[in-house]
């Protein structure tokens, strides 16, 4: 049994006048001996994004997604959120963009950000019809065919003609170290995602937190958005965890032709990187990684080699499966044939 009481105020870490951090609690654990700790949990509160359009002459407003997410940087979360999805074209469709609602007791945020489109910006209804209620576990849900990924999508129809970014296996296994360093909140609480954009030469540009791992990749794209650095053709991002479906669908979405993880990719994500000949990469940790499509993007000596011996594997039969390069020990082993 484990008892949590609400003990101290918070403390902010983040540049945001935003506290991501609740209050510190006290847990409780009976096995093996009794232990009392302090403990600060990241804060999961929903976030409601309302557009404001026109329609027919008139003006309209809709609510389009509600999402679970820790505060902060909630402004490039709406922007990136309404782009990855197709609903704007891009930063020069909105007019203003600005939180609203009540402030939240105790804290000193809000839970809507209210979106304005101008009035001759065309909102593709279509897509904002496919409502979403968007959990920090799950991603957005509902989404089954990589086809729905080629309708507005107009930088993620560039990549297969890329080379671009040129990359060193060197910088690649720097990178998880770089954005570890700069995961403050992942350090005060154990309980966040990270997404974190680098240039060719490893360069961290912008890194963001989220107990959603799609919500710390939209506050990227948005703050990539709100600074006209879209799209993304010559850049690598990092993301925590796993490689899903909509990490990859939102970076496709933003030009990123090199989406690296520091777990397992799904099966859709493998596709989505054939689809649009996106570099994959998994399991980069300590020396080590997975190149489970196109490594033609990585410099070193190894990646003609590699080319030649994935490009049938990965491209015709989806095997994710490159031992070449180093893979971690598997958790099951794989059943005999």
């Amino acid at each position: 049994m484990a008892t949590k009481l609400y003990s101290t105020q918070p403390t902010t870490i983040s540049a945001d006048s935003v506290c991501p951090v609740g209050p510190s609690m006290d847990g409780y654990a009976a096995r093996p001996v009794p232990h009392i700790w302090t403990d600060q949990l990241a804060i999961e509160e929903p976030l409601e994004i309302r557009l404001e359009y026109w329609a027919n002459g008139r003006p309209q407003r809709k609510s389009v997604s509600i999402t679970m997410r820790t505060p902060g940087h909630d402004l490039e979360l709406a922007a990136g959120f309404l782009f990855t999805e197709g609903i704007i074209a891009g930063w020069d469709d909105i007019k203003h963009i600005r939180p609203c609602g009540p402030v939240v007791k105790g804290q000193n945020f809000q839970n809507i950000v209210r979106v304005e489109v101008h009035p001759t910006v065309s909102v593709k209804t279509a897509t904002m019809d496919r409502n979403f209620y968007t959990t920090s576990s799950c991603g957005i849900c509902g989404k089954t065919s990589i086809e729905a990924l080629k309708i507005h999508n107009h930088f993620g129809k560039n990549i297969k003609h890329l080379t671009s970014p040129s990359v060193t296996q060197n910088m690649l296994f720097c990178l998880p170290e770089r954005m570890t360093a700069q995961q403050q909140l992942f350090q005060q609480t154990g309980g966040c995602h990270a997404s974190a954009l680098f240039d060719e030469q490893g360069t961290l540009l912008c890194l963001r937190e989220d107990v959603g791992r799609h919500n710390a990749l939209d506050k990227v794209l948005g703050w990539a958005l709100m600074n006209n650095h879209l799209p993304l053709s010559h850049h690598v991002v990092l993301v925590s965890g796993r490689a899903s479906f909509e990490l990859m669908q939102k970076s496709s979405m933003g030009g990123i032709p090199f989406l690296a993880a520091m777990g397992a990719p799904s099966t859709l994500a493998v596709q989505v990187a054939q689809e649009f000949n996106m570099t994959l990469v998994g399991f980069l940790h300590h020396q080590r990684m997975t190149i489970y499509h196109d490594p033609g993007r990585i410099q070193d000596h190894q990646a003609a080699q590699l080319k030649e011996k994935l490009g049938q594997t990965t491209r015709n039969t989806g095997s994710p499966v490159n031992t070449a390069v180093g893979n971690p020990p598997r958790r099951f082993p794989r059943p005999e044939t």
